[in-house]
């Protein structure tokens, strides 16, 4: 239940203290990229490309080429975690968030694939897949059809959502690499980083949990819930309660923190951000507004899909697109309302930024749209 005596956070207090806890206040300016990837708790990665974006928009100096080399030299992997979509983790922080999030992935699968499975067993299926991805990674395509010689009455894709379900199935480079392309292939975690150091031991769901307001905090268990896609939290939210700060929305939400997490001042004014396809910032609440203005909400996502956005006076004010042709990129920007004055000159210099990371050989072209739905 709430507190009728917490001190209440503006939706505005809120987003400053969100921006500042992502990195979007200000660039960092001396974090190793493979910190901030631990700092924010991963980064979703289901578009090979958007790690390199949201990098970009938090690091100051950030070259994609470092992370490309974390990802070769297997310090950080793509693997499903969070909401049992891909995230691009440390290897440090695989097996955690992983086993945290197990129930998740397990249950995505049970109720959908694992209806059409229900005659299999599951614990064969495993064994054969993981025998099957040490020999060479596979994709979903090649390990279903793998998978069906034995089980021929299930449908092979079934069969490879089976093994994604079951075991820790990371994506390999080429996959994910900057500049350059791959298929979707696959082998467990185990396989991929055998000889380098143990990760961390797994973590209580508590201290994944202290992690995740440390990056997105204030929050409340409804947000916790959206981020993780567990359910439940309320009771380790509640044993975590005596060391924390509690606030409440301008709702009567309640809010936890972390009793030093910093709380900017709500007017601190914010830099212009280009965001990825698919940015943490946008997906880790129940509540958007933080972020989003809800009379913009469906211009950001639409069905199951989300749009790049840029940052504008801190909230998603507008999306964006790269429009290629032959020697020449384009950066598209669609503005929700009209821009700022003191936003202009800023969004041009943070569009050549995304222009010369995103097509360095090419003519560049910037194209803002009238505002509008």
């Amino acid at each position: 239940m709430t507190s009728s005596g917490s001190p209440v956070l503006t939706v505005r207090a809120l987003n400053r203290a969100l921006l500042e806890r992502q990195l979007l206040l200000r660039r960092a300016a001396a974090l190793p990229v493979l910190d901030a990837v631990e700092h924010l708790v991963g980064l979703q990665a289901q578009s090979p490309t958007d790690p390199y974006y949201a990098l970009a928009a938090r690091l100051d100096g950030f070259d994609p080429e470092e992370l490309s080399g974390l990802l070769a030299s297997r310090d950080v992997v793509r693997i499903p975690v969070m909401r049992s979509t891909i995230h691009l983790v440390s290897a440090r922080d695989w097996h955690g968030l992983r086993e945290l999030c197990r129930p998740v992935v397990e249950r995505a699968f049970h109720g959908n694939q694992g209806k059409r499975l229900g005659g299999a067993d599951l614990t064969r299926v495993a064994a054969r897949a993981e025998h099957l991805v040490a020999e060479r990674p596979y994709t979903f395509h090649d390990l279903g059809r793998a998978l069906a010689e034995e089980w021929p009455e299930y449908a092979p894709q079934d069969l490879a959502q089976a093994a994604r379900a079951l075991l820790p199935l990371v994506q390999v480079p080429p996959r994910g690499l900057w500049g350059r392309s791959g298929p979707a292939a696959h082998t467990t975690a185990d396989h991929w980083l055998a000889g380098r150091p143990a990760p961390a031991p797994v973590p209580a769901p508590g201290a994944v949990l202290l992690r995740y307001l440390a990056a997105f905090g204030p929050a409340s268990v409804k947000d916790m819930q959206k981020w993780s896609g567990l359910t439940g939290l309320r009771t380790v939210a509640d044993a975590l309660r005596t060391g924390l700060r509690t606030f409440r929305d301008e709702n009567g939400t309640e809010l936890l923190d972390l009793p030093d997490a910093p709380l900017p001042d709500p007017a601190t004014e914010v830099p212009v951000r280009f965001l990825p396809q698919y940015d943490n910032v946008f997906l880790a609440h129940a509540d958007r507004a933080r972020i989003v203005a809800p009379e913009y909400l469906h211009r950001v996502w639409q069905v199951n899909r989300a749009a790049p956005t840029v940052v504008l006076d801190g909230f998603l004010r507008a999306v964006w697109r790269l429009d290629r042709s032959p020697g020449t990129t384009t950066l598209v920007i669609e503005p929700f309302e009209k821009i700022r004055t003191a936003d202009r000159a800023p969004l041009e210099e943070e569009a050549a930024r995304v222009l010369a990371m995103a097509a360095p050989g090419d003519a560049h072209d910037l194209r803002v749209m009238p505002p509008g739905d």
